[in-house]
């Protein structure tokens, strides 16, 4: 048969292991000469001596403007709709098919008339012009696109990539806070 401690010995326990009379004072490593990275030195309730990495970069590539343009009285609410059907079918990781996710959410959105037919991504922002009245927006920065938006990138060899604003980050056939590495072709609207 198990002994159980009593509560009481269980709180005073504890109380005595996280009790800060026992940490030491905190000590910084001096940095030396070449970048190696800081330690954090402390001293935990049992005396012993530890030490970790000094974290001092969260993220290599900040958001700046994580929130989409919603200035929406030149695009078409078509497209924010498109915006929001590509989220909701969109996955968690790419499955490079961004361009027929883009193709689906904007014929079911209405803001094409007929599915797009060219095959590469890169392609998109040609026939997007000459056969569905997009026009290219003055925007180089991806973050400053407006809501509904479709974003071309393009790829030396590759497919490229296309993917549509939304409000919080980018959608293509998986969603994403940050836009494409790729250079930016361009960014479109239907107005």
């Amino acid at each position: 048969m198990h002994k159980l401690l009593p509560i009481s010995a269980l709180v005073v326990a504890a109380c005595a292991a996280l009790s800060p009379v026992n940490v030491s004072a905190l000590v910084m490593s001096p940095s030396p000469a070449k970048p190696a990275p800081q330690k954090f030195t402390f001293h935990d309730a049992s005396g012993k001596s530890s030490a970790i990495e000094v974290i001092d970069k969260y993220q290599a590539k900040k958001i700046v403007r994580p929130f989409g343009n919603r200035n929406m009285a030149q695009i078409d609410p078509k497209l924010m709709r498109a915006a929001t059907i590509a989220e909701e079918r969109a996955h968690a990781h790419s499955r490079r098919q961004c361009w027929r996710a883009v193709k689906e959410a904007l014929v079911a959105a209405g803001a094409v008339d007929s599915r797009p037919k060219t095959p590469l991504a890169k392609e998109a922002a040609q026939e997007l012009v000459s056969s569905y009245g997009f026009i290219r927006l003055p925007v180089t920065d991806p973050y400053q696109a407006p809501i509904g938006s479709v974003l071309v990138y393009s790829a030396s060899r590759a497919a490229g990539h296309v993917e549509i604003r939304t409000a919080d980050g980018f959608v293509s056939d998986f969603r994403s806070k940050t836009p494409s590495r790729r250079p930016l072709l361009g960014v479109y609207v239907k107005s």
